[in-house]
């Protein structure tokens, strides 16, 4: 019976809050770089090494644009801003997953 309880409860959590339970996250401490990849989304690098790529809802990024992240770890329902604006992340992935 319990068991039964908690597959339910797992099933509403993943209806009732899909941003919760599958949001992609990743740490972005200590990137040094960063660089187009068409126009909405953004590939960051720490050293030569890919860390993430970030794909933005609604800025539009070109290689002059300023990125400023708002925190560290981000997480794909974050923002970050772009030429002074607050941007949604729409995705968010491992840069060594590309």
């Amino acid at each position: 019976m319990k068991k039964k309880i908690f597959i339910l409860l797992s099933f509403s959590i993943l209806l009732f809050s899909p941003n919760l339970v599958l949001s992609d996250c990743l740490d972005f401490g200590g990137f040094t770089s960063w660089e187009v990849q068409g126009d909405h989304t953004i590939l960051f690098y720490r050293q030569n090494s890919p860390i993430a790529t970030v794909n933005l809802k609604d800025c539009k990024v070109t290689a002059s644009s300023t990125v400023r992240l708002m925190k560290s770890y981000v997480c794909d329902s974050d923002s970050l801003i772009v030429d002074g604006k607050e941007c949604a992340i729409m995705t968010i992935s491992s840069g060594s997953s590309r």
